[in-house]
């Protein structure tokens, strides 16, 4: 069986699919179909097959150009029907995991799926995870859910892998294609077949690991480190506030080091679907071996706290003015959870306004790359666009996002009061009205 594969994927004979057409999802089927490989992408959404096969883009880390050429080559193509995947030899997983209402692991989707993929698969199929998950998912959940509900053997009749997705939207220097990857499978033929696929496809260099676990635990590793840093800059903050010093001065000067120091600042929470999240995996699997992740949940509660903490610098900065946050105007300026990108997942801007509305504020949005966001299934519409008689309006502008494209200079003139929680009008002056976090 392994050498037949090896094969097939010297000479593109592999059809490849694609669980999920999402962040992750859509840009690995394009690069698998740009590299001469047929790829069916599966999802449940039927308005993402429908783009899909339109060739209609939505996600920006995918050229537009690309995915019309690929669909019209009859490369790529997308469908709800997961009997299809009888006809795939590489099924990669790129569903959504979530936490639940608990803070706790929600990976139904990963079952839902996998369970899909036993009851079509063939003989000889390559499966891998790479949905971010807790360390012992792939082996634990996937392999036995596959096994019987397939009939076959792991190893034996089919291979299986975990390579988690390196995706950072808007980054312009590293992509899908040329991002490093890590593999784990089980077994050293798994980890063969299933790493000279990805050789194939991205330009990134294939690390390999001794399993599964290895290689989700390391993404674990991947998030955690940052999430546990910027835990301890946003706390810093915090303290630097009440000493009257710029954290950002400081942040700035320590990373004039040439060695031992890597820069992280601080913001209004964390975003994004990764690093909010997995440290809670971790902590939740380390409590099946009596282990508690002291650090990480610190940084966790910091991280999860700031929210609230941006909503009181808010109400002390409208006590300057002798105005309550009760019924005051304030315009939220930024829903993504990073600069420049259309993404709000996990977006502690909306954790933000949420608190600002529960105390009685008037709160409205303004993002250039997101017009309106869904929230526990309601849709809430922004601004479609800024000037300064509008920003004159609010009694207090919070910037939550630092896209480029927005008029700094503008806001400061028009504003009452602004406080800017990602050091965006840093070179902006005068500073009269401006408070950083």
């Amino acid at each position: 069986m392994r050498n037949e594969i090896l094969q097939k994927i010297k000479e593109r004979k592999i059809k490849v699919g694609v669980i999920g057409l999402g962040y992750v999802g859509l840009p690995l089927a394009v690069e698998k179909a740009k590299a001469g490989f047929e790829t069916i992408g599966f999802d449940v959404q039927s308005v993402k097959v429908d783009m899909v096969n339109k060739g209609q883009n939505y996600i920006g880390d995918v050229v537009n150009e690309d995915l019309e050429k690929l669909t019209e080559q009859g490369k790529l193509r997308a469908t709800t029907d997961f009997s299809f995947i009888k006809d795939v030899d590489f099924i990669a997983i790129c569903v959504p995991t979530p936490l639940d209402e608990h803070q706790q692991p929600d990976i139904s989707y990963v079952r839902s799926s996998t369970i899909e993929i036993a009851k079509y698969m063939k003989k000889g199929t390559m499966v891998v995870l790479e949905s971010t998950t807790y360390p012992g998912t792939t082996e634990e959940l996937i392999k036995p859910l596959l096994e019987n509900g397939s009939g076959l053997s792991c190893g034996t009749d089919f291979y299986l892998g975990f390579s988690p997705e390196r995706v950072d939207p808007g980054n312009k220097q590293f992509k899908t294609k040329n991002t490093p990857k890590v593999v784990g499978a089980v077994g050293n033929e798994a980890k063969e077949v299933i790493s000279a696929m990805y050789r194939t496809v991205l330009d990134g260099d294939i690390y390999e690991v001794s399993s599964p676990a290895v290689a989700e635990m390391e993404k674990i590793l991947e998030n955690t480190y940052r999430n546990i840093n910027i835990g301890l800059v946003n706390e810093l903050a915090i303290l630097c506030n009440e000493m009257k010093i710029s954290l950002w001065e400081v942040v700035d000067a320590a990373k004039t080091k040439p060695y031992g120091f890597q820069a992280f600042y601080p913001g209004p929470g964390l975003g994004g679907h990764c690093i909010p999240l997995d440290p809670y995996y971790l902590s939740w699997k380390a409590r099946e071996f009596g282990f508690h992740t002291s650090m990480i949940e610190a940084s966790m509660m910091i991280n999860d706290k700031m929210p609230e903490y941006c909503v009181e610098r808010a109400s002390k900065i409208l006590n300057k003015d002798k105005k309550a946050l009760n019924g005051s105007k304030i315009l939220v300026a930024g829903i993504a959870y990073k600069q420049d990108i259309d993404d709000y997942r996990e977006s502690p801007a909306i954790d933000v306004i949420n608190i600002l509305r529960k105390q009685g504020a008037e709160v409205e949005f303004y993002d250039p790359y997101i017009l309106k966001y869904k929230y526990k299934g309601d849709y809430y519409k922004g601004l479609e666009s800024i000037d300064s008689k509008i920003i004159s309006s609010y009694d207090l502008v919070i910037i939550t996002a630092s896209h480029s494209s927005v008029d700094y200079e503008m806001i400061q003139q028009s504003a009452k009061w602004i406080f800017d929680t990602k050091n965006a009008m840093k070179d902006i002056n005068p500073r009269n009205n401006i408070e950083v976090l």
